[in-house]
């Protein structure tokens, strides 16, 4: 038996007062994800544990099995990994944005109007920088998907304890970043990122592409905001773990960079974006495909609910949870474990990740199917699987593929 875990992330969120106090997956027309339900086990799932606010990134690698308060450095060597770039030990690697800065160094859109296009350009640009008083730091900068970006930092004498010079919020001046400890090491990095952000907004103002962009009066990607700095972690692969061979099918660097991390193969798919728009009919195919080869587990995220609820973007959130619900009526649910669920709730209301349970159900052989036959948080949380951590799905999931020794006598 194989398995399959899905996620999608950001699908769940809370009550909004529009909707008559209704989640956008409980006015979502699911009629697949609804059969999930009425054929599975279902519950609700803390991805780490009650009440933490999780990132993508820790909550895969929990729900996944790994500890991330062991396992996890920072975001950017993830991101790194997932988008080509060969860390080594020693770097210290950093997820960015391509962000919009005006002439008064506010940051007025922090992800640069959503590019999809030419950021391998702007990439380019900023991957030639050289900054006066680090030359003995190469600085390795790569596009990853839409306004995404991944920044390593190689050297001697460099440290991950810096904080981040992303606000967070529009309206404001990008943070100064600043040691997280009383180091050399941590107050060279803060010092060559603070120049360095300075720096891709000279560069980066008036780039061609740029100038194209402001012409079609969209939002330039006219400056980099470092985040997430994290040193290369050691993590024991996926397959020595388990003795599962896995892939994985995923649109951001961040998750592909955990896939490759784990020592997945990564299934590359066209088409994908990481947003509302991506190509969820080449996701199935590509779902399919994999299931019918030489995998016995396979992990797939799919990301435009996320995109929308950060965005506050309600009318697009129900639809693409409706486009999702299309595509998983091929899937063959009698012949693998198919877990499907979220790794966060991302509230229309908040725009921005919370600490709320999510949605989970399993399907399979031999599953011990409950009364529950609509697939939301709230129906979901009436369900025979009650309330679990992330951190259980792989012992699950290794029990039912009988992959597992009986502990005691």
């Amino acid at each position: 038996m194989k398995s399959l875990i899905m996620i999608i992330d950001g699908m769940a969120d809370r009550p909004i007062p529009e909707l008559g106090e209704k989640t956008p997956l409980e006015v979502a027309k699911t009629p697949n994800m609804d059969k999930l339900a009425e054929n599975g086990i279902n519950g609700i799932m803390d991805p780490i544990k009650p009440g933490v606010r999780v990132g993508s990134d820790t909550a895969h690698l929990s729900i996944l099995g790994y500890n991330p308060y062991k396992v996890y450095t920072g975001r950017g060597p993830f991101e790194a990994a997932g988008v080509g770039v060969e860390v080594k030990p020693g770097d210290i690697a950093f997820r960015c944005n391509f962000a919009t800065q005006d002439e008064n160094g506010t940051i007025i859109d922090r992800r640069a109007g959503r590019i999809r296009e030419k950021t391998d350009k702007i990439a380019e640009t900023i991957n030639s920088m050289k900054i006066k008083g680090f030359e003995d730091v190469e600085i390795i900068f790569k596009e990853s998907t839409g306004h995404r970006a991944v920044l390593v930092l190689r050297g001697e004498n460099l440290s991950d304890k810096v904080s981040d010079s992303d606000p967070k919020r529009e309206g404001k001046p990008p943070k100064t970043v600043k040691p997280l400890k009383d180091s050399p090491a941590a107050e060279k990095t803060a010092k060559l990122l603070n120049r360095l952000v300075k720096k891709s907004y000279q560069l980066l103002k008036d780039h061609p592409v740029n100038i194209e962009r402001i012409k079609r009066s969209e939002n330039p990607a006219n400056i980099i905001l470092p985040r997430g700095a994290g040193a290369v972690p050691h993590i024991t692969k996926f397959e020595e773990k388990y003795g599962l061979k896995a892939a994985c099918i995923a649109e951001t660097g961040l998750i592909k960079g955990i896939g490759n991390l784990t020592g997945m193969d990564v299934i590359e798919v066209e088409g994908t974006t990481g947003g509302i728009d991506t190509n969820l009919k080449n996701i199935k195919d590509a779902i399919l495909d994999t299931i019918n080869s030489q995998y016995d587990f396979i992990l797939v995220n799919i990301d435009g609910a996320d995109e929308a609820g950060h965005d506050g973007d309600l009318k697009s959130k129900i639809e693409f949870l409706e486009k999702v619900d299309k595509i998983l009526d091929d899937f063959p649910l009698d012949e693998i474990y198919f877990v499907f669920t979220a790794d966060h709730t991302t509230p229309i209301s908040v725009k921005d990740h919370t600490g709320d349970p999510v949605p989970i159900v399993i399907n399979g052989p031999g599953i011990r199917v409950d009364n529950i036959k609509r697939f939301n948080e709230r129906e979901a949380s009436r369900g025979g699987l009650c309330r679990i951590k992330g951190s259980d799905i792989m012992n699950i999931l290794l029990d039912l593929m009988d992959k597992t020794e009986k502990f005691g006598a």
